[in-house]
């Protein structure tokens, strides 16, 4: 196992980037096949090239997720939801619902890969809560006319 590592850090030492993406120069493969199979040398290449990209997936999907919590957060202000269910946001409630689920989902994964703090969650979940009240609350509507027309209190 410690002499398959040594091969793993050769070659992530000299993979680079190249204009088809990240490979090993032909003198380093040369170098590695001299002590190392073919499909050895190959195997961890792919290993190397598969953890630098997962890495830089992390970070993209990390980045992008934050930008949506804050940007789909805007939308959990009760003004906001409400103008959004009423058809006058630039996204649709169903687009608007739709990206919530996926970005939560992406959250939840996020999780185990981010290494900073997470994103500020409060609109999000405030979102979140709305959306799932939105389809409650207009069966409630039905069964108890007048339900929506007290004062909800404090606006998030």
């Amino acid at each position: 196992m410690g002499r398959m590592l040594d091969l793993l850090a050769e070659v992530a030492e000299a993979i680079e980037e190249g204009s088809e993406g990240l490979n090993l120069p032909l003198a380093d493969r040369e170098r590695l096949s001299s002590g190392w199979t073919d499909e050895d040398v190959e195997d961890a290449v792919a290993l190397v090239r598969d953890n630098l990209l997962q890495g830089e997936l992390v970070d993209c999907a990390d980045s992008l997720s934050g930008r949506l919590v804050e940007l789909l957060g805007s939308f959990g202000e009760k003004t906001a939801f409400e103008a959004a269910a009423a058809g006058q946001a630039f996204f649709s409630l169903e687009a608007i619902g739709q990206l919530a689920r996926r970005v939560a989902r992406l959250e939840e994964v996020l999780r185990v890969f981010r290494e900073g703090a997470p994103p500020d969650r409060r609109g999000f979940d405030a979102l979140t809560q709305r959306l799932a009240d939105a389809g409650i609350e207009a069966e409630m509507r039905d069964q108890w006319p007048g339900l929506g027309d007290q004062d909800e209190g404090e606006d998030t």
